[in-house]
């Protein structure tokens, strides 16, 4: 499918993202190579979408510019309605910190500090009091199912439940949109369930969700599916009915208790 002359909205509220002929390059030398080209794309606030495409698709690029980590080299990138490009460094350090939540592949956990003190790191920065930033982590990870293991370090921690954590960092500033990038890719199938279930639960609330993936059957968790190559949109399809990550976790159970008690 070619790129939608009108881009997809499943809400008449106005896009918590809205790209307009957005593009991004970079110079190596003397070579200018594109990374986006004219990207129009608009994200209601409670989508779930992920973002695929092969290495080299501009799908990096899109969420380092999404995140305001990075600066598009021509278009417009409005936040809630409000031109980034306009935004002072502090601004975006301050939409970094309270708007938006960060999920990555590597979990990025300081594997010094306790589950507890990984996830403050956020309020840390916010300035917030010692007393009202723990208990705000505590709520966050109790979200996620972690609150035993607040005083645990990363490394006491499985590769699930330190995604867990990660999760509960992103959530801690109470933000209004979570961007992910491959938050599974490290993970096995049944973890990878038990993470999208997290994220499905997120999105139900009202929270809007964007990640990258290179896998469809995680993809199948999501409403929306933008797919780019060579820098441009070429699919952005409805998911009229998403996979539930939480009846399919709950299909397993069984077969996995079986599996070990024999």
């Amino acid at each position: 499918m070619e790129q939608h002359d009108q881009p997809i909205s499943l809400h008449e509220s106005p896009p918590i993202i809205r790209l307009q002929q957005l593009s991004k390059h970079y110079v190596m030398g003397r070579t200018i190579v594109p990374a986006l080209r004219g990207i129009d794309l608009d994200i209601a606030p409670g989508e779930m979408v992920a973002i695929m495409g092969p290495s080299g698709s501009g799908k990096s690029t899109l969420m380092n510019i999404l995140g305001c980590l990075d600066r598009p080299s021509s278009g417009d990138y409005l936040l809630d309605g409000i031109p980034v490009s306009q935004m002072s460094v502090g601004e975006l350090a301050n939409v970094r910190n309270q708007k938006i939540g960060f999920v990555f592949q590597s979990f990025n956990l300081l594997t010094w500090m306790t589950a507890l003190a990984n996830v403050e790191l956020p309020l840390v920065y916010a300035g917030m009091p010692a007393e009202k930033r723990q208990q705000r982590a505590k709520w966050a990870l109790a979200m996620v199912g972690l609150s035993s293991r607040a005083n645990h370090r990363p490394m006491e921690l499985s590769g699930g439940q330190q995604q867990r954590v990660a999760i509960a960092r992103s959530l801690v500033t109470t933000p209004t949109m979570i961007l992910a990038d491959e938050p599974t890719g490290n993970l096995d199938s049944h973890t990878s369930l038990e993470i999208m279930t997290i994220l499905q639960q997120l999105n139900s609330r009202g929270m809007t969700v964007v990640l990258v993936t290179h896998e469809p059957d995680i993809a199948s968790y999501c409403r929306r599916k933008v797919v780019f190559r060579d820098g441009r949109i070429v699919d952005d399809t409805i998911n009229e009915q998403p996979q539930s990550a939480k009846e399919q976790l709950a299909q397993q159970r069984p077969l996995l208790e079986k599996k070990v008690s024999s």
